[in-house]
């Protein structure tokens, strides 16, 4: 019915993200889906469960285990009209179609002065916490990010991962769009008529103004309760979640540590030559930086590879006592 808003539901991570997809490609002939076991299976993840029945085999394609081969598939097509959703089962395999990616997808449309756009969502899970080891649990996003012509989307939500996806789906240029594999079962409200969200906005999950943590992906979570537990203590901690890092919101970072006048950055990746790096100097390029009343603070993985033995595992990952001490050490 016209003017009515329809209720929110809870959903979780995975669904909002089949919902996302499913939904562009009713509205949307040109979007169709392909990647490794996303059809008949229904994804390793199953995100695409039920998928292949609605649409078909010409638009849910079960790929041969060859990155190299369906990524650029994707990149074809997607600049001869297409809005290919490529799925990369595990982000560590971008090593395989690194070429297809950085040298082809990223490029294009510029080196065609902008006749050519590269319509493409590559989405793939990210991240440690499973038990997966060293070659299916890195966090590389700061790769896709040091690379022009790429946007890098990292949801922290089923309402942000929803929106965001549609978003990407919609844009002309090339999307990474990094899920991070221990949010699929997370739960979270969704509203049942369509939205988007804007690609390039960060979101804050937690008004404060003794701290900012800036963070993202399921470091969004970890933040949120370390601010729970010291509000108890009476300490009012900003949790700010960037959602996108391509584009970056430089406005939204710098308000909130004006506001706040200390910064703890965290992310699961590595730490060393991670994306807080860049965070922490566009702070110290700004206005921001004369408000600062405490260095900025960085937490990330340690750096290893990430070990199979879930003991070493959590170890080396950031967890919540990690952002917990950074935090006390400044505020």
């Amino acid at each position: 019915m016209v003017g009515v808003t329809m209720p929110d539901r809870e959903i979780t991570y995975a669904n909002a993200i089949m919902e996302a997809m499913c939904e562009e490609m009713r509205a949307d002939p040109n979007v169709y889906f392909m990647g490794e076991d996303i059809g008949v299976y229904g994804g390793a993840f199953g995100v695409s469960v039920g998928m292949i029945e609605e649409f078909g085999p010409n638009r849910v394609i079960d790929t041969p285990i060859s990155e190299t081969a369906f990524v650029g598939a994707g990149v074809g097509s997607a600049i001869t009209g297409m809005r290919p959703i490529v799925e990369l089962m595990f982000s560590d395999f971008m090593a395989v179609c690194y070429d297809q990616i950085i040298n082809q997808a990223a490029k294009m449309r510029y080196m065609f002065g902008g006749c050519m756009k590269v319509p493409m969502v590559i989405r793939t899970a990210s991240g440690g916490g499973t038990g997966a080891a060293e070659q299916h649990s890195q966090s590389l996003e700061q790769m896709y990010c040091h690379v022009p012509g790429l946007k890098v989307v990292v949801p922290s939500t089923p309402y942000d991962a929803k929106g965001l996806l549609k978003s990407a789906v919609r844009d002309d240029n090339c999307v990474i769009f990094l899920e991070q594999k221990l949010l699929y079962h997370e739960k979270g409200m969704v509203p049942e008529e369509t939205y988007t969200i804007p690609l390039g906005t960060a979101d804050v999950k937690r008004e404060g103004k003794d701290l900012s943590i800036i963070t993202y992906g399921r470091t969004v979570q970890m933040s949120m309760a370390v601010a729970d537990r010291l509000a108890q203590e009476g300490k009012s901690i900003e949790v700010l979640d960037l959602r996108t890092l391509s584009p970056l919101d430089l406005d939204a970072i710098i308000n909130s540590v004006k506001k706040t006048q200390r910064a703890v950055i965290v992310h699961e990746a590595v730490k060393f030559g991670g994306f807080g790096g860049e965070i922490a100097a566009a702070i110290a390029d700004s206005e921001a930086f004369y408000r600062l009343s405490a260095p900025i603070k960085r937490v990330g993985a340690l750096y290893s590879p990430i070990p199979f033995n879930p003991i070493l595992e959590r170890t080396v990952l950031p967890g919540e006592d990690r952002i917990e001490r950074a935090v006390r050490e400044i505020i």
